[in-house]
């Protein structure tokens, strides 16, 4: 019996002990944390115009988290005006209302808000409506003379090129470059549809279902449902260049999908053209696979990684037009010099 209890208290110690070193390994990692969340201004910033640069890496969350915590401290460290330049606006695409979910980008908007900024910077969102979810300025630069100024100067023979929209949401992007590079126009149209069809946007929710159980005598009329036609081009790319347009390439199926009908349809090099390239997942691998030529975006999002993997990446830099944007807004000027010959489509 006296054995068994020292062997008891023996297990018990040895259990606490186990305890003790988790405990602060947990305090340990807690106070990293908390060091790491934790922003210190240097020096005085009362009164200054500041302007934070912040790129949206793989990590998205972290990077939101750092710009408003850092967003905050300035703000409680009485800087007169906060500046966030963020080439690539994060959750962008998610601006609408989908079912029952929640209209994130608007979330994020407020949250700068709240945390203390006075102006953004940005290029090419997502859809330009996105500029009323904000309480401050929006100055939303476009990529597109970059675009087109690499198009005419690295594709030969551009001028026999067609300038193609994926989807139908994207026409007004593509013919704004066509009619730029005076060039034609060919829309892709059919069951390849991207998320922002009708059936994601929130248009069915609640579901289009007749429920008579409490009021027999309503009948409310039934929204037909849509049925996709076959895949198809509308124009004509035989003998062509084909240059895909479009604002963010994210998961690529679209594209290499899109890239083997042109292909079918007697294309002979076919370019994609994006601002932001985020290229998640297997996209290096896909591209290099797939029948597309090349792909051209900015550097509004880091990329290295990726064109390490498929040489068929190529980056155009827009760093001089964010750096003008930030020297007119410090010295006060006018930024209608950087939206010439912009119109309200593009």
């Amino acid at each position: 019996m006296a054995s068994q209890t020292v062997l008891f208290i023996c297990v018990f110690i040895y259990f606490c002990m186990w305890v003790q070193l988790f405990l602060k390994l947990l305090l340990i990692i807690l106070l990293l944390i908390f060091l790491w969340c934790v922003v210190e201004i240097k020096e005085s910033v009362r009164g200054q115009t500041i302007f934070i640069i912040q790129t949206i890496p793989r990590d998205v969350n972290t990077a939101i988290m750092e710009l408003l915590i850092m967003a905050y401290a300035l703000k409680t460290s009485c800087a007169k005006n906060i500046i966030g330049v963020i080439p690539y606006f994060p959750y962008s695409k998610q601006c609408k209302m989908r079912k029952r979910g929640s209209i994130v980008c608007k979330l994020l908007a407020s949250m700068l808000a709240k945390a203390g900024l006075t102006h953004i910077i940005t290029m090419d969102l997502h859809q330009k409506e996105i500029q009323g979810f904000f309480t401050f300025p929006v100055d939303n630069l476009r990529a597109s003379p970059f675009l087109v100024q690499y198009i005419q100067e690295e594709i030969p023979d551009y001028r026999n090129a067609i300038i193609v929209a994926k989807s139908p949401s994207a026409a007004k992007r593509a013919q704004s470059f066509a009619e730029r590079l005076r060039l034609g126009l060919a829309v892709m149209h059919g069951e390849a549809q991207c998320s922002e069809s009708d059936m994601a946007d929130g248009r069915h929710s609640p579901p289009c279902v007749r429920n008579t159980f409490g009021h027999p005598g309503l009948e409310l009329p039934l929204m037909m449902a849509k049925e996709k036609p076959p895949i198809t081009v509308v124009g004509d790319v035989g003998g062509r260049i084909a240059i895909i347009v479009d604002d963010i390439i994210d998961d690529v199926e679209d594209f290499v999908a899109t890239a083997e009908i042109l292909k079918e349809r007697g294309a002979y090099k076919i370019y994609v053209m994006a601002t932001h390239g985020l290229l998640s997942a297997d996209a290096p691998r896909l591209i290099e696979e797939s029948a597309i030529d090349e792909v051209v975006v900015t550097n509004t999002v880091p990329h290295e990684v990726q064109k390490l993997q498929c040489p068929k990446i190529k980056t155009v830099d827009v760093s001089m037009i964010l750096a003008e944007a930030i020297r007119r807004i410090h010295n006060g000027e006018s930024m209608a010099y950087l939206f010439r010959n912009i119109t309200v489509d593009d």
